[in-house]
């Protein structure tokens, strides 16, 4: 008995042991992307897609400086945060690359079918990836308030919430598996609970981000793809309704929080 009692003693004390390390290690992640912020290598792609904005480009040689992302032809400030939303002259409800695709094509003449079969980090899509990193800086700081008033944004919400619940795949995960509770972590990365407001900076609320693993920036499209990717689902097409539609429902849901867009994710 007395063995018994030493024995779960132990394993108390190595679980509290682990514990502290994590935390500890988890903390000393924290001052590190505390300290690279300064330097964030996030402001190289912002600063190309500033360029990229201005840049008279495409087939018909303009720039896209009359891209209308909500709030007006040319208004940036404040669109990120009110995205996605539905756009009567599309008919969809579109995140903040589709419709950056979407003025590529309308008013520079590019082919949006071409641009979102290009993978990820390559040609115009590495582009894309610059100017939705300017485009959502621009509202940093802003709290999000997307709007939630059309049938087709209300549905996209609803198709959202179920499939951030389905599970499926080789696993059979969903993304509630690791963002439907408060408390999880995935080695040293806390895992928010998307199911509710996460709070400032959190979430919908990081992204477009610099992964310092890869070294490389990455907007929420990929970062939506990456989780398919790691559930073992099919991965979905760029602009797809399944990103879209998880994207209103993850954004619906970050209302109020601030933006700290672009962010740093290990």
């Amino acid at each position: 008995m007395k063995r018994h009692v030493l024995a779960l003693a132990a394993l108390a004390a190595l679980g509290q042991g682990t514990a502290w390390a994590q935390d500890a290690a988890a903390e000393g992640i924290a001052k590190y992307r505390e300290m690279l912020q300064d330097g964030n290598p996030a402001e190289l792609f912002e600063m190309k897609g500033e360029e990229l904005w201005k840049q008279k480009r495409g087939p018909k040689n303009v720039s896209l400086e009359q891209c209308d992302l909500g709030k007006g032809p040319g208004v940036l400030k404040g669109a990120f945060v009110e995205l996605p939303r539905f756009f009567k002259d599309t008919g969809r409800v579109q995140d903040m690359e589709s419709r950056l695709v979407t003025c590529m094509e309308t008013l520079q003449g590019f082919n949006a079918a071409e641009i979102m079969k290009t993978p990820f980090g390559k040609g115009e899509m590495a582009n894309l990836t610059a100017l939705a990193t300017y485009v959502a800086t621009q509202s940093k700081g802003m709290r999000f308030a997307l709007p939630y008033n059309t049938t087709e944004e209300k549905t996209m919400y609803e198709v959202g919430k179920r499939l951030f619940y389905m599970r499926g795949g080789t696993h059979d995960f969903s993304c509630a598996s690791c963002h439907g509770q408060e408390g999880k972590r995935i080695r040293l990365q806390d895992l928010p609970d998307l199911t509710k407001n996460p709070g400032d900076g959190i979430g919908f609320a990081a992204w477009p981000a610099y992964r310092v693993s890869n070294s490389q920036m990455w907007g929420m499209q990929l970062r939506l793809n990456d989780c398919y990717r790691q559930q073992r689902f099919p991965e979905p097409k760029f602009g797809s309704d399944v990103t879209i539609a998880l994207a209103v429902y993850m954004g619906v849901n970050a209302k109020g929080a601030e933006s700290i867009v672009p962010s740093i994710k290990r």
